[in-house]
């Protein structure tokens, strides 16, 4: 059995929101506690009447649990391989592991009944990131769980350095992988580099949207802005665009990008890579592109930024709308969890109203399968997506 530190009760009332199995519990929804527990111990949570809600991670702070069990006996460690072992069978079943594909999410935290808990795998790598201290302490544990029921996985990668508020060094807890990784997505092939890339390396959460830009990408001129390492260049590219222009600030984002479009068999001098801002590279590119890419990074992290997050999206957008060829499409996306779908479509709207073009909503886009959501835990729904037709 798990080791429990210390019970914690609720207010009266508090309950509620635990019994439809929401994961989080907010330090103001507590009455008291029993035993003083550290932060990343499993703790019981009770409601007022002291009747046992869930078992979950204790940390100080505003969310102050996050329940990994919502039943009224306390779990033992084999609580991670049969949720891992859930979580593989549901992307098995949605066919997200296939032929075509060797790159995945694993366990998408909450979505998957794991809080505070990521694991992307790459091709026989996995990658595991904790954001909780619960995740960290058991991360042995969990390591153990992933090669129970996935024994293709042949190296795990621990990356937590910067996730947790504490000194959490980057390990393999298994094997030694080998990077730069080429993976396979919708036989799209790219380097991954888990231990130097962004989070774990690879942005797998617009793979479904990628791969229908690449449905409409035949014969036309492509831009792609925050192009990080080129995933939508190089799915238009092997769907055969005329001309695809990729876009990052960061050089060495340009650089990756230049090696996944070489190594699906382009030359990245025909279609090249820019190492420069989007909004200042947009501006006087009017009518060169069919079709635009707007994948940026957070414009907001948390509420207080939110307000000036819109102007940037507003800002974005409207140029992109002022650019585009005449009956060009622009795939639009924000991925700040702070930012709702209604206020993401509201702010496009306004882009729309300010540029004063004609312009149709083809499609709504969101997260894969591999990342579920899960219905009692909505904050889980992150990626927003739109494509439009611009006339």
């Amino acid at each position: 059995m798990i080791k429990i530190s210390a019970s914690i009760f609720l207010k009266r009332g508090r309950e509620a929101s635990v019994k439809r199995n929401h994961p989080w519990i907010f330090s103001g929804a507590i009455q008291s506690m029993e035993g003083k527990p550290e932060d990343g111990e499993w703790v019981e949570v009770k409601d007022f009447q002291h009747a046992t809600l869930g078992f979950g991670h204790y940390q100080k702070g505003t969310i102050t649990v996050r329940l990994l069990s919502f039943e009224n006996k306390a779990p033992n460690l084999s609580i991670y391989s049969n949720k891992i072992g859930a979580a593989y069978e549901q992307r098995v079943l949605t066919r997200v592991v296939n032929e075509h594909t060797n790159c995945f999410r694993l366990v998408h935290g909450e979505g998957d009944g794991l809080p505070g808990l990521i694991v992307d795998v790459y091709n026989g790598v996995a990658v595991m990131q904790a954001h909780s201290l619960g995740m960290h302490n058991d991360r042995q544990t969990i390591a153990g769980a992933i090669q129970e029921k996935l024994n293709f996985v042949h190296s795990i990668y621990y990356k937590s350095h910067g996730t947790l508020g504490i000194k959490a060094e980057n390990e393999y807890l298994l094997g030694m992988g080998v990077v730069p990784h080429v993976i396979t997505e919708h036989n799209n092939k790219f380097y991954v580099d888990w231990e130097e890339g962004q989070k774990t390396g690879f942005f797998l959460d617009q793979r479904e949207n990628r791969k229908l830009l690449g449905q409409m990408s035949r014969g036309v001129s492509v831009l792609n802005t925050f192009c990080y390492t080129g995933g939508f260049s190089v799915y238009a590219l092997n769907a055969g665009a005329s001309r695809v222009h990729s876009v990052d600030a960061s050089e060495k984002a340009v650089e990756l990008t230049k090696k996944n479009i070489e190594l699906n068999g382009f030359d990245a001098g025909q279609h090249p890579c820019f190492d420069a801002d989007t909004f200042d590279f947009i501006k006087d590119k009017k009518n060169q592109y069919d079709l635009i890419i707007l994948d940026p990074p957070a414009f907001a992290k948390h509420k207080d930024a939110r307000h000036q997050a819109m102007k940037g999206y507003q800002r974005l957008n409207a140029e992109a709308m002022k650019i585009i060829k005449p009956n060009g499409i622009i795939f639009t996306f924000s991925c700040s969890q702070v930012v709702d779908q209604q206020l993401f479509y509201d702010t496009i709207v306004s882009a729309a109203v300010q540029v004063g073009r004609e312009i149709k909503v083809l499609q709504h886009l969101g997260q894969p399968a591999d990342h579920p959501v899960s219905i009692y835990h909505p904050e889980g729904e992150y990626l927003k997506g739109l494509v439009l037709y611009v006339l």
